[in-house]
């Protein structure tokens, strides 16, 4: 694998929600609000080795960062499954990521 992009992303997660899909239930628009939950959950997970640990641990404690990353993909995994719940391909998350940039971009 040369790159992690949305799309590799994706394939990896329905390769997942396939492998689990009698335990986890499959991916639907219901199954996307639970999706959110989990994520929400997880973002916390993160907001709690930031508050115990603190940045100069995240930055320079190799168990500590690794930990945080690995919260953090956790974000990602949840983020791709609720794109793949409401089919929301890499490439409409681009165009609309860009649209948005150039708004903020003018903004102030």
């Amino acid at each position: 694998m040369d790159s992690l992009n949305f799309s590799t992303m994706q394939q990896l997660q329905k390769q997942l929600q396939e492998k689990y899909r009698d335990k986890w239930g499959g991916l639907s628009p219901e199954k996307g609000r639970q999706t959110l939950l989990w994520l929400y959950g997880e973002a916390g997970e993160v907001g709690d080795i930031m508050k115990k640990q603190g940045d100069n641990k995240i930055l320079e404690d190799p168990q500590v960062r690794r930990h945080f990353v690995e919260e953090m993909c956790d974000i990602l995994m949840y983020f791709n499954d609720l794109m793949l719940c409401y089919h929301i391909s890499p490439q409409e998350l681009e165009e609309v990521y860009l649209q948005k940039h150039g708004t903020n971009m003018q903004r102030w």
